[in-house]
């Protein structure tokens, strides 16, 4: 008790407390210098593990990213700067080391190391334990349960959806082309993309092209992305407590309540739906199963129905998955071809030759599949890709990493590309191909954890590049570049902007293709 008093004494203001109020005080400025020790420990831990890892300067508070849009553009020089990996600072006392080499990253994805603690669990409170975030048995057996959902026979009816999807926003686009002016394509793309993975996986027509944002669901999904990305960004939000007592803390609860709602009201339809139908098979003769049918009809290994917490969970996390990542590939890709017309009319012509007088695309089209590839290359839609060691790992050149340590590999600056910054989709023939590292481009992530959707996503980002060559020319705006940043999906920070250019009926390209 004197040295409480002797504390309270030594301020330099007169207080008259109580004994329990000193003991108050004294357990908070108690809990306050274990909370400041603790946090100066780690990071001396983690400026030793380091060290053998060299990386760019950082400030001691801000650590490196400043959200100026330069992010991008600062981790492929640091990449070309610092070889195999390099260390990140968010903030004082967290860091993250970007891996980029194929041979690091072939060790650590083709380990079962755990997703990471940081980004993850931010997204967690809206999707749930679902397929992206779960972990050990409980990841394999869904993997298990819904990789079936992904087999050819099921996404081959969705062909003809995501064709009628593509179309009615390029009918959308009609005035565009009689108007000569360039217009932001990331939004209408991703009111695309979450009307067809909401027609595909959940036979349910949202109606989200006509409405847009004027939607509640939609509109909670996109501030729920939004939130999750500052979220990641401001340290201070990291902390479960600052964050919910904030306002941006209230409408992120405010908008899982919104999605899960949805969510909840879209299985409750289905599942009435069900029970009308004897059989499965019944429901496959009346409509196509698709992924919340799989759901509702999986049974875990004790042969019980899954519970309606764990549907939702896979329902909220393909929404999340499946929807602005494909819309960020679909709209580079736009953008790419839109600055390099010579690969978009041999793109075109083929596509011509293809489909014909067909509505939807059922053959393989290899030449503008290797553009689609180079494109995700230049732009992955999942930036970065973060795991948590849960024991020392070695890697090629002798270096270790401890247990405890984050880390990230970056699709966008993978070493071993020459030319780097040059659009060239002949780096996909298969004799290249084959001469190259297998971990050298990875935009579906690789090793037991890749992405369940990438056939469907590489599906839907065929037909509508098809449907929108077959239509109109694309153009970039030479005056507004997009300024790209990594968050959760790869973005433009101040849009994407293209002009089309409708193409007369029946025509073909004066192009001679050339396929290699």
């Amino acid at each position: 008790m004197d040295f409480i008093n002797m504390f309270i004494d030594s301020m330099p203001f007169s207080i008259d407390l109580s004994y329990m109020e000193r003991v108050v005080i004294l357990l908070c400025v108690g809990l306050c210098t274990f909370k400041i020790t603790s946090l100066l420990i780690k990071r001396s831990n983690l400026v030793r593990h380091l060290k053998a890892f060299p990386g760019p300067p950082a400030h001691w508070f801000f650590g490196h990213m400043k959200r100026d849009g330069t992010e991008f553009d600062k981790s492929v020089a640091w990449g070309v700067r610092f070889p195999f990996a390099f260390p990140v600072w968010f903030g004082p006392f967290l860091s993250i080391l970007n891996l980029h080499h194929p041979d690091y990253i072939k060790t650590l994805l083709s380990s079962t190391e755990p997703k990471d603690d940081i980004a993850y669990r931010f997204i967690k409170p809206w999707i749930g334990d679902g397929l992206l975030v779960s972990s050990g048995q409980k990841w394999f057996n869904h993997r298990r349960l819904l990789t079936p959902g992904f087999h050819y026979k099921i996404l081959k009816p969705y062909v003809k959806t995501m064709a009628d999807c593509s179309r009615l926003m390029l009918d959308k686009w009609e005035g565009y082309s009689q108007t000569n002016e360039f217009f932001e394509v990331f939004g209408p793309v991703s009111l695309m993309s979450l009307d067809n993975i909401m027609r595909c996986a959940f036979s349910n027509n949202s109606n989200c092209q006509n409405e847009g944002e004027t939607n509640t669901y939609i509109k909670a999904v996109y501030e729920l992305s939004d939130l999750v990305n500052m979220r990641i960004r401001v340290f201070p939000y990291h902390s479960d407590l600052i964050f919910y007592l904030s306002p941006h803390g209230f409408r992120f609860r405010r908008a899982c309540r919104v999605t899960h709602r949805h969510t909840e009201e879209v299985i409750r339809k289905r599942k009435e739906a069900l029970m009308e139908e004897a059989k499965p098979e019944q429901t496959q003769a009346k409509r196509n199963l698709d992924f919340l049918d799989i759901l509702l009809c999986a049974r875990d290994e004790d042969d019980n129905a899954l519970s309606d917490e764990v549907i939702r969970a896979e329902v909220d996390t393909f929404m999340f998955e499946g929807h602005d990542t494909t819309a960020s590939s679909i709209s580079f890709l736009m953008y790419s071809l839109a600055s390099h017309p010579q690969h978009q009319e041999i793109c075109r012509e083929e596509i011509l030759q293809v489909l014909g007088d067909k509505e939807t695309l059922d053959c393989k089209i290899p030449y503008t599949t290797m553009c689609i590839k180079e494109s995700l290359r230049l732009y992955p839609a999942v930036p970065g890709i973060s795991r948590k060691l849960t024991k020392t790992m070695t890697f090629i050149d002798g270096r270790s990493m401890p247990e405890g340590i984050w880390w990230s590999l970056l699709n966008y600056i993978i070493d071993l590309w020459s030319t780097y910054n040059v659009f060239d989709p002949l780096r996909f023939l298969p004799e290249n191909v084959s001469k190259r590292h297998p971990h050298a481009f990875l935009p579906f992530s690789a090793g037991p954890r890749n992405c369940i959707g990438q056939n469907f996503a590489m599906n839907e980002m065929k037909v509508v590049i098809a449907q929108t060559l077959r239509r109109y020319q694309l153009m970039a705006d030479p005056a507004r570049p997009p300024k790209v940043a990594a968050r959760l999906v790869l973005c433009a920070l101040n849009g994407i902007y293209i002009k089309i250019k409708p193409l007369q009926p029946g025509a073909t390209t004066s192009l001679s293709m050339k396929m290699p």
